[in-house]
């Protein structure tokens, strides 16, 4: 292996980028969400519990989504420092989504976040509700366009070849919006933000009554976001069940190697491995628990139905759909197996345990609960937050280690896509500049996140106290800057 390959760097930086940023990603989605529901809750109950909690976890949103910002520029930067050749390949086409969201939807956001954040106490409450609600949309509005233009990528639509076909155009850009890949992609982001933004609220609630702080605020707050974890689930199963019928019928090949199923198979034979034993090409298989039907269901909805293999997919791509581009993948179309088989399995895995242990929570802290709820049990809860947080991040490994060898599928090989005169030690500089970089950023995030949690929200007013719902704007969230 040369570890100065351009690709294979370019390939390290992008992705572990990718994921760096991805962490704010989430819990921006949901817990913009959440401090919105919180403040609606005030704004029509007048409980000064719902403003203490908007006013606590608005500043965790707000440390978030500034890093997030920060991050999130880098990932352009590389389209054109080391994917040059795939930018001009598809900027055409690429570059109208990502243009949207940064002109339209991240403007959007960044001008209502501004009047939430500065206006508590300036604004009429209905409007200044109004402001995080609008928020909430432009930072969905903004997922949405980023996964429009990875859609693209997954399943190219809406576009037409060049004259020279030398690059993709665009073509129709509604298509390009409503690629099925997108409009199954975006809830199913969604709803595993909200997970994961119900696991940092119940680590944050868990944290506290463990110690037996703040007990009235934090227990709703915590119970709130036991619920939230439940539904997030529910919605990212379903969701998940449409992109994965939707996958199927756009990149076969994605299936066949999460299954890490070499050969076609119908009905009983298209089994789902919960755990498996095996070589690597699939000729021999040590141990495996499989269940009968379930692959054939996930993939068509019909418990006799068929799943094409690895084996019959390469001979299609190579004789018939991709001849082309045989030779350069010497005639194997199919992904890293064994990170697509553990990752569709992992993903699946800390999503399952993330409500497990909420169900359970739910349990523990009903109000007839006879016995209290024990130290062990508080530090699990606070695991939920890096298991939904995992769950997501192995998530998008699957999603775009799967589309491998394709930087655009059936259009363009990832190995083409890479700058041509970029040499490999100025890729290394840089993704360990980037790293280094990262790293303290990492620190600087999450130790603001850690003071925030342990300080945790005002407490609730005693007789003889100043109104909370009276606060001056400098004693507002704001003052996190």
């Amino acid at each position: 292996m040369d570890f100065l390959d351009p690709l294979l760097l370019a390939r390290w930086q992008f992705g572990l980028t990718t994921l760096y940023h991805f962490i704010f990603v989430p819990l921006t989605l949901g817990m913009s969400l959440f401090v919105a529901i919180f403040q609606t809750m005030w704004f029509r109950t007048a409980n000064v519990k719902w403003l203490l909690l908007t006013r606590f976890f608005g500043k965790i949103f707000l440390i978030n989504f500034a890093m997030g910002i920060v991050t999130g520029i880098v990932q352009e930067f590389q389209f054109g420092m080391n994917w040059s050749s795939y930018s001009r390949f598809v900027g055409d086409v690429f570059g109208a989504p990502l243009a949207f969201e940064g002109l339209m939807a991240f403007f959007f956001e960044a001008t209502f976040i501004g009047l939430w954040i500065f206006g508590w106490n300036k604004l009429p409450r209905g409007i200044h509700l109004a402001t995080i609600w609008i928020t909430v949309f432009g930072t969905w509005l903004s997922a949405y366009f980023i996964l429009a233009a990875n859609a693209f990528m997954q399943n190219p639509q809406g576009y037409q070849m060049s004259t020279q076909g030398h690059r993709a155009e665009m073509d129709d850009f509604w298509k390009v919006l409503t690629n099925p890949v997108a409009l199954t992609q975006f809830p199913h982001t969604i709803s595993a933000a909200i997970m994961f933004a119900a696991g940092v609220m119940i680590a944050a609630s868990a944290w506290h009554l463990a110690r037996k702080q703040n007990i009235d605020l934090m227990r709703t707050s915590l119970r709130f976001g036991l619920w939230a974890m439940i539904a997030g689930f529910a919605a990212t199963a379903l969701s998940g069940d449409q992109l994965g019928i939707v996958m199927v019928n756009t990149q076969p090949m994605k299936m066949a190697a999460a299954e890490a199923m070499f050969n076609s198979a119908c009905g009983a034979n298209a089994s789902f491995s919960i755990f498996s034993i095996g070589t690597p090409d699939g000729t021999s298989e040590v141990w495996s628990l499989r269940v009968p039907y379930a692959l054939a269901f996930l993939s068509t909805h019909d418990f006799n139905g068929c799943v094409e293999g690895i084996n019959d997919l390469n001979h299609l791509y190579t004789t018939q759909m991709f001849p082309q581009f045989a030779d350069q993948v010497n005639g194997n179309f199919a992904p890293v197996l064994w990170i697509t088989y553990w990752a569709f399995r992992w993903m699946m895995g800390f999503g399952l345990i993330s409500t497990a242990i909420a169900v359970a929570g739910l349990w523990v802290t009903r109000k007839n609960a006879k016995r209290p709820v024990a130290g062990w049990m508080w530090r699990l809860a606070i695991w939920q937050a890096p298991l939904a947080l995992f769950g997501i991040l192995v998530g998008w490994i699957f999603t775009e280690m799967g589309r491998q060898p394709w930087i655009v599928f059936g259009l363009m090989l990832t190995q083409d896509g890479v700058s041509p005169n970029v040499p490999g030690w100025t890729v290394l500089v840089s993704l360990i500049a980037f790293t280094l970089i990262y790293a303290i950023l990492a620190v600087v995030e999450f130790g603001l996140i850690f003071k925030t949690v342990k300080e945790g929200p005002a407490p609730l007013p005693k007789p003889g106290d100043p109104d909370p719902n009276e606060l001056s704007v400098e004693e507002t969230p704001s003052t996190v800057y």
